[in-house]
């Protein structure tokens, strides 16, 4: 899969977004503009985590932030934001587009059943979500 990269239009629409939630830390624009692209290239190519492209940084660091910002809402905060920018369509993903594993589906493990996390995914009937 190529290599997603944000405009500088976009990005600065999600930099001033990202800046008035108290619930995230931006940090340096860089490595967060790296962040996001990152995240959108997984939603994209569907691979797994540790298979996403060096370019975006370590795969772990990358699925943490992920799963952090999701358990906050701040993807769907970003979603229910920009729905109406016809600029920012372009990232908006629906969720019956995202592939999973099969394990997401809640197959058993052979040590039991893993707990189900919220990912900041639209359940099935419910509005598409943002990455």
């Amino acid at each position: 899969m190529t290599e997603v990269k944000l405009r500088n239009d976009q990005w600065r629409k999600i930099r001033g977004f990202l800046n008035e939630n108290p619930k995230v830390y931006v940090g340096q624009e860089r490595q967060c503009r790296r962040f996001i692209e990152g995240v959108l290239w997984m939603t994209r190519s569907g691979a797994q985590w540790r298979l996403s492209p060096k370019r975006y940084g370590n795969w772990n660091s990358v699925y943490k932030r992920f799963d952090r910002w999701s358990e906050q809402g701040v993807w769907r905060g970003l979603f229910e934001h920009f729905a109406d920018d016809p600029d920012m369509e372009r990232l908006m993903i629906d969720s019956s587009v995202i592939r999973a594993h099969a394990c997401a589906a809640g197959a058993s493990h052979k040590r039991g059943v893993r707990r189900r996390k919220h990912l900041g995914i639209a359940e099935a009937g419910s509005a598409p979500s943002f990455m």
